[in-house]
């Protein structure tokens, strides 16, 4: 199967050992998963499609919100892929697994207080302080950690069946233009009006998001530990709308909070290099920086912690927004609607057959012209021809 296939969803696919002959049930499980992908594929190819025809993201995105019946088969697709096929493979549930991971290493066992005293070291050591006098002053900034707070306020944004719910730690508020369960709220996340901050203890905030009610039109700043937008930012067709949405984070943020970003890619670890530069970038200039970084191999996982209070937003210098591309932004209609033409897939069988005849090759491809071998780590051809970091 093509590996495009899987860029849209963030879906995995199973290896399977030689020879392993494939259960009957299974066909007809991966032809209802490839329908309900499609479903998802296509919802997100017809805004790119009418972005690149009208050029009116605000219009386009409000067409899109007022069509129900659309958003409601892709939110039921969504929801079943993650019920009944993303739970059987380890990169399906491993977003969530990842997420959580992350927020107890930094909030709950030292990894905040590890990154502050860095910054502070950091930033003395640029003044031309000491070492000894950086030393003294290392403990003066540290923050309470959240076991003294309460629980971790986590606001998933596109966040369709709620899948943090079960996590005792996180107090979850998850958000979706057309949720797939009750307990996520209606809301349009591009559009949420900010209000001034809370001036309440952590046990009144708490109490403050259990009251929310439905649909959520307006959110006070400063409200929340940790933004997860998983697989969100590829759904919206123009890098000015996952600029709003990373800037939205930054502002419903604590400070030292953290934004989660995940979104699909199938291709090896440096084929988008670039991109995940060009992105690293574009968020940290907002008040960001970043904390991790690991690539599964259908899709990266980014963590960036809140390191300034005042949202910055520099559009003189360099064009940010236009930095948090994906590839298919570069894509014709033609291209798209190549991507729309049915691939033939080959069976299980066929697939253990053609692995086992590459077993035979040597393990380095080689060159009879040059007589030497040829290394497969060069990034694509695409990847140098990078179109927005060339300009910068």
């Amino acid at each position: 199967m093509d590996l495009r296939d899987n860029v849209e969803t963030g879906e995995t696919e199973n290896h399977q050992e030689l020879f392993y002959m494939p259960i009957p049930d299974e066909e007809p499980c991966k032809r209802v998963q490839e329908k309900l992908s499609g479903v998802v594929k296509n919802v997100h190819r017809k805004l790119r499609r009418k972005y690149r025809e009208v050029g009116d993201f605000e219009k386009i995105w409000r067409e899109h919100c007022e069509d129900e019946q659309t958003l409601s088969e892709y939110a039921l697709a969504m929801k079943n892929l993650a019920d009944n096929h993303w739970t059987k493979n380890c990169e399906g549930e491993g977003r969530i697994e990842w997420c959580r991971s992350v927020c107890q290493e930094y909030f709950l066992d030292g990894g905040m207080k590890r990154m502050l005293e860095k910054d502070e070291k950091s930033a003395m050591l640029a003044m031309g302080l000491t070492a000894t006098a950086v030393s003294a002053q290392q403990h003066s900034t540290n923050p309470s950690s959240i076991s003294q707070l309460g629980k971790m306020r986590l606001l998933d944004v596109g966040s369709c069946f709620n899948p943090f719910l079960k996590f005792d730690e996180f107090l979850t508020v998850g958000i979706d233009i057309v949720p797939a369960v009750e307990s996520v709220y209606k809301c349009d996340f591009l559009n949420l009006q900010l209000q001034q901050p809370l001036q309440l203890a952590g046990d009144a905030v708490e109490a403050f998001l259990r009251q929310l009610h439905n649909p959520i039109d307006s959110l006070p700043a400063q409200l929340f530990h940790v933004v997860v937008f998983s697989l969100l930012l590829s759904y919206f067709p123009s890098p000015y709308q996952r600029w709003i949405c990373c800037k939205k984070a930054h502002e419903l943020l604590e400070l030292h909070g953290l934004l989660l970003i995940i979104t699909p890619d199938s291709s090896h670890q440096n084929r988008h290099a670039l991109m995940m530069r060009s992105w690293r970038v574009a968020v940290e200039s907002l008040g960001f920086k970043r904390y991790k970084y690991v690539k599964y191999s259908h899709m990266h996982l980014i963590a960036f912690r809140k390191v300034c209070l005042a949202t910055t937003s520099d559009l003189v210098s360099r064009n940010y927004p236009e930095m948090l591309y994906i590839p298919q932004d570069f894509h014709s209609n033609e291209e798209e609607e190549c991507a729309d033409v049915p691939v033939q897939v080959r069976s299980e069988f066929e697939d253990d057959q053609l692995a086992w005849g590459f077993t035979e090759l040597p393990d380095t491809p080689y060159d009879s012209d040059s007589g030497e071998s040829q290394s497969s780590s060069v990034p694509g051809f695409h990847e140098l021809e990078d179109p927005i970091l060339l300009q910068s």
